[in-house]
């Protein structure tokens, strides 16, 4: 059960107004401060970090997307705007606050939102109905996870990806990249300085699999 109660708000779509705004920052800081480890910043990302990211992605193509650690929905609501129709969006949070908002705020049936660690990203996709993601998001901080335990998330990020699949992860630190580059043959990496911090952007792709001899 998740430990805050909260009323259905029915927004299955559009950009959040003033209000709005407001309520998820509020949110957003109250979680901050109690587990200041798991969010990597005191505000969420702003509209052009969003676009940035998701600009990367072939949206016509993907069918399941999966974000981790959604938060109070900054890109969510984002990736719902440009999702196909028919496309699910999987958001794996472990703080039960953030996926309690989360079941509130939306009401799209693409968006599926389960409690739960990344590192155990494959069975929630086995779970969701898919064999592997298109694309995998995250603002995880992986700076202040334990070593094996980031190492661990991208491991099996990689192999929940199909085959010329991307992992997107935005960062305030470079931190990530020690753990994307014995798994991934293209990384590719960038800086958004319209953000609070500045942060970092990575791309990390899944080789496509190898012809198979006629």
């Amino acid at each position: 059960m998740a430990s805050i109660p909260l009323k259905k708000k029915n927004i299955p779509g559009g950009k959040p107004g003033a209000g709005r705004f407001l309520q998820q920052w509020g949110m957003f800081f109250r979680q901050f401060v109690k587990h200041p480890g798991m969010i990597g910043s005191i505000i969420p990302s702003s509209a052009t970090l969003v676009d940035r990211m998701l600009d990367q992605v072939d949206w016509h193509n993907t069918r399941l997307f999966v974000e981790y650690g959604p938060g109070v929905g900054t890109f969510t609501q984002a990736i719902l705007d440009r999702l196909h129709p028919d496309a699910t969006l999987l958001a794996i949070d472990l703080n039960l606050d953030f996926v309690a908002y989360l079941e509130a705020q939306f009401d799209d049936p693409r968006l599926k939102v389960v409690h739960g660690s990344a590192a155990d990203v494959r069975r929630f996709i086995r779970q969701a109905g898919h064999v592997q993601a298109d694309y995998i998001l995250s603002g995880i901080p992986f700076s202040t996870l334990p070593d094996t335990v980031g190492a661990s998330i991208c491991a099996e990020t990689r192999t929940a990806l199909r085959p010329g699949g991307a992992f997107l992860v935005y960062q305030y630190s470079r931190y990530v990249r020690r753990l994307l580059d014995p798994l991934f043959a293209h990384v590719r990496e960038g800086r958004e300085w319209r953000n609070i911090p500045p942060c970092w952007m990575f791309c990390a792709m899944r080789e496509e699999a190898l012809a198979q001899a006629a």
